[in-house]
């Protein structure tokens, strides 16, 4: 099988910022109580003007703009989101509208917080059966429509934002670079500590959902921060275990950036150095799908990984889904 490697990467985050003191004039909490408990100063916010496949589109224009390549050379478009502009058609048939990508196809991806890694992850197996040769994977959330904004124990948690980034084969001389392996779960059981009750077949929108905000994101946060530390840990020891690898292996983990408090519990029970753990959570908050990306790009930008990096990808979100992933960046 060839190799997929990761050659592109572009973001796009709206203008908007919510700080802590905002939050502190709209519900009953503070700044030091947020800071303490997720890590998170600020995050973006897009206008009413703005929806998910806009985000979407402008990331994908700045990874095919860091690549040198026009959108028709794609052969996929995979978007991963739980905050579509709308159930259907998908976001994806809006994206390769939106940037004019003539011939290729694609669709969405829902897996919550895990969206990304587990778009990757199908994009990489894309690559390595041979029928694609770009496949452009794209996490982008708009969190703040699903929000409500009188609920103190989610409001201050999540951000608005995308990512995208460009699969293509590893060449001659790349060999040891790009997908390495994988490792995924899913527990439905945890089904009800995460979701957005209504708007799905389940319980239609109705003058009830609404009055009863069934159509905002509801969370069990202890159940959801107890799960996410045990199994971001669990699943990257046996993801490296399985590769005959270590935390000192790795140049680098990424982890989804839901809460300081859950990447640091996980980063203890590893042994990772805390140098080796990307952290910023505290300028976007949680913009699930559009976590890792936007991880990547900073730790890029702060020249924390370079070619040959072997990065650690860890995810946990609603479902429950859980991830991780290993890559020998190819940039």
């Amino acid at each position: 099988m060839l190799t997929a490697k990761l050659s592109a990467l572009g973001c796009d985050t709206p203008p908007g910022i919510l700080t802590n003191q905002d939050l502190e004039k709209m519900v009953e909490t503070s700044d030091q109580w947020i800071l303490e408990r997720t890590g998170i100063r600020e995050r973006h916010i897009a206008g009413p003007e703005t929806a998910t496949s806009d985000m979407a589109i402008e990331a994908a224009r700045c990874a095919l703009r860091q690549r040198g390549i026009a959108a028709t050379d794609l052969d996929a478009i995979i978007v991963c989101t739980v905050t579509p502009d709308m159930f259907f058609p998908s976001t994806a048939c809006l994206v390769q509208s939106g940037i004019g990508a003539r011939g290729a196809w694609g669709f969405d991806l829902i897996a919550a917080c895990s969206g990304f890694l587990y778009g990757i992850t199908t994009g990489a197996h894309f690559i390595g059966a041979g029928t694609h040769k770009k496949v452009l994977v794209i996490g982008s959330d708009t969190m703040s429509r699903i929000i409500d904004y009188t609920d103190r124990a989610t409001c201050v948690l999540f951000g608005d934002g995308a990512g995208a980034m460009l699969l293509e084969p590893a060449g001659e001389g790349e060999e040891n670079l790009g997908f390495v392996d994988f490792k995924g779960e899913v527990d439905g059981s945890g089904a009800d500590a995460l979701k957005m009750p209504a708007g799905g077949s389940r319980k239609p929108a109705s003058h009830e959902t609404v009055e009863q905000r069934l159509h905002f994101v509801k969370q069990d946060g202890q159940a959801v921060f107890k799960y996410a530390v045990r199994k971001m840990y669990e699943t990257c020891r046996d993801l490296l275990a399985r590769n005959g690898l270590t935390a000192k292996d790795v140049a680098l983990m990424i982890p989804h950036q839901a809460n300081l408090r859950i990447i640091a519990g996980a980063g203890d029970r590893l042994g990772m150095a805390k140098e080796k753990i990307m952290i910023n959570i505290d300028r976007y908050g949680n913009t699930t799908a559009g976590t890792l990306p936007l991880a990547t790009r900073d730790a890029i930008e702060q020249g924390r990984l370079k070619k040959g990096d072997l990065v650690l990808y860890a995810v946990v979100g609603a479902g429950y889904t859980v991830g991780a992933g290993l890559w020998r960046w190819a940039y």
